[in-house]
């Protein structure tokens, strides 16, 4: 529907979001947010107080607003309008694989070390000969020493 065939009470109803959508679907050319958001503003017959007061939200509205993309010049757009494009650069394969081997490597060099704890027994180690030598004594005993 045309924003001008709609009544104000329509308008009116509509979130910002809303109405930002009908205004770039019908000018067919990205816009900045001062440009939409004073379209919306004359729409709503706000006042320049208002129109400083609420574009802040209203910028904020447009960035979660997955309707809608910023381009590089600063102006916003319809996301449908953009075709996304990736392409694979055989370089960065190449980095992926590199990295992927010193992944594996580092993994194997984990699982030798586990190897090596797991091997040692405790029956190998023996805490107890270490303690046959050692004597308790009286804390009198200790005092006549020093």
């Amino acid at each position: 529907m045309k924003l001008k065939n709609m009544t104000k009470e329509e308008i009116e109803a509509l979130s910002y979001t809303d109405l930002t959508f009908i205004l770039l679907t019908e000018n067919k050319k990205p816009m900045s947010t001062a440009e939409i958001f004073k379209k919306i503003c004359e729409l709503l017959d706000f006042t320049d107080e208002e129109y400083s007061e609420k574009i802040g939200d209203f910028y904020t509205s447009l960035t979660i607003d997955k309707r809608f993309v910023l381009l590089d010049d600063a102006k916003w757009d319809l996301r449908q309008n953009h075709a996304i494009e990736i392409t694979v650069d055989e370089d960065d394969e190449e980095v992926e694989d590199e990295e992927e081997q010193e992944e594996d490597v580092e993994d194997d060099e984990m699982e030798e070390d586990d190897s090596i704890e797991d091997s040692i027994d405790d029956e190998d180690i023996d805490v107890d000969d270490d303690l046959d030598d050692l004597s308790v004594l009286p804390d009198e005993e200790l005092e006549e020493e020093s």
